[in-house]
């Protein structure tokens, strides 16, 4: 099997409960994503976009099949584990930026770094290379309150990046952004990817759509079409 997929997913089934009924948020979904790929994943709300997202990222667990990231079975792992590879093989974006807003932007990047041990004066450089990486070498010591939406959500993507991540998993990051802002973080993610950064970007903005390398459209739970652009 080759280390170039960096996401295997096979036969996939998620089923929620909800009261007496059962939901099938996904019906059997097949997907494999290769390493330095730009993925969008699309459909209509309700189609199982972010329930995807949230397997692949070791969020939640499959009712059935099977989850390979970078070659590790995910869904066989216990709870300890999985949040280990949660930590070092996924870097996640949300719509909402979901920063800590009493620490500053270069402590937010410092976050991760410091839940894998690395001590203050690397974290330090690191978090403050990746701000440089972002283009924010000069808000660093600004609280989210103080960033624009577009700021924030580059500390967001910086602090995905803190531990070298396999993969970003990004969901609806233009979601919150006024169209300016929301170009400048698809420049910023076509930039990342082009740097090899492998991206899966759960979206309904056509414009990130068009400037991924793929486009994989799911509806009813199901992948009904899978395009490379």
């Amino acid at each position: 099997m080759s280390d170039n997929k960096v996401v295997r997913v096979s036969d996939v089934k998620r089923i929620y409960r909800m009261g007496n009924v059962d939901v099938h948020a996904l019906r059997g979904i097949n997907l494999i994503v290769e390493k330095g790929e730009f993925v969008s994943i699309m459909g209509p709300s309700g189609c199982g976009k972010s329930t995807l997202m949230h397997l692949i990222g070791c969020l939640d667990r499959p009712t059935s099949g099977h989850i390979r990231l970078d070659e590790v079975d995910v869904d066989e792992l216990d709870d300890n584990n999985l949040a280990d590879i949660r930590n070092k093989k996924v870097g996640f974006v949300f719509q909402t930026f979901n920063l800590l807003p009493k620490l500053n932007a270069i402590e937010n990047v410092e976050l991760p770094l410091i839940y894998a041990g690395i001590k203050l004066e690397a974290r330090r450089e690191k978090a403050s290379k990746l701000l440089e990486v972002v283009g924010l070498k000069e808000r660093m010591r600004h609280k989210p309150s103080e960033l624009s939406g577009g700021q924030s959500q580059r500390v967001a993507i910086a602090r995905a990046l803190a531990n070298d991540p396999s993969i970003i998993l990004a969901d609806e990051p233009t979601g919150n952004l006024d169209s300016k802002s929301g170009e400048e973080i698809i420049r910023l993610f076509s930039d990342l990817n082009s740097r090899g950064i492998t991206l899966i970007i759960v979206t309904h903005d056509q414009e990130i759509a068009d400037r991924s390398k793929r486009i994989v459209r799911l509806k009813d739970g199901l992948v009904v079409s899978d395009e490379k652009l």
